[in-house]
């Protein structure tokens, strides 16, 4: 367990870089999360700062989901090694989860972190590739129709444990309860923007090109 214990928390650590923070760094000490939404994200980014500013958020945000799961699962740390009472797939989705986790709580930046959508995204194309685009399609879709990133996302995550269900089970057990665990987190990270959509008052999105 020391080894599943040190591989989960190098990519919380790792999750914790965000984004929006390290590009802000390049933009003279931007800190997005004193405009708009105050949301260290991609979405909040592109309003505050643009387009490529916004572009380099969500490539560090997917990058954190997809390095760590590639990456840690089957590492030999020296001095460690493999447990071999540890799964591979319990490796595999406590890197994911704790990728998650740390953006969303980041250790560097006092626990506030954004809502985890594209760290997911990251994670979906290493644990489940086949669907990673289409999952992508899935949430430009929604956009395109109803005009909300936070419903598009959330729409994303419900539809994934729902597609496992059908299609990965009894298999895949442990990547149909990850994906639930996945849906429910961002479902509550985005809590406040179902919420508002209730209301009428969320930030409404053409695509890439934002307004209000």
């Amino acid at each position: 367990m020391i080894e599943l214990g040190l591989k989960f928390t190098a990519a919380y650590l790792l999750g914790s870089v965000l984004g929006a923070l390290v590009m802000g760094r390049f933009r003279g000490g931007v800190d997005i999360r004193t405009f708009g939404s105050r949301n260290p994200g991609a979405t909040n980014a592109l309003r505050a700062q643009g387009f490529p500013f916004a572009a380099g958020v969500m490539f560090i945000d997917v990058a954190k989901g997809i390095l760590p799961v590639a990456l840690l699962p089957a590492l030999d740390i020296p001095g460690v090694g493999i447990d071999p009472l540890v799964s591979r797939d319990l490796r595999r989705y406590s890197v994911a989860a704790a990728a998650i986790l740390g953006h969303v709580y980041p250790l560097w930046h006092g626990f506030r972190g954004g809502k985890g959508g594209a760290t997911a995204i990251g994670v979906l194309f290493v644990v489940a590739p086949s669907i990673a685009l289409p999952a992508v399609v899935l949430w430009l879709a929604v956009i395109a129709i109803t005009h909300y990133v936070g419903l598009a996302t959330v729409s994303v995550a419900v539809a994934a444990p729902v597609y496992f269900g059908f299609t990965a089970l009894p298999e895949e057990f442990g990547l149909f309860i990850f994906s639930a665990w996945v849906a429910a987190i961002i479902t509550y990270t985005h809590r406040e923007n179902l919420q508002r959509i209730l209301a009428g008052t969320e930030h409404r999105a053409n695509l890439l090109r934002l307004r209000r």
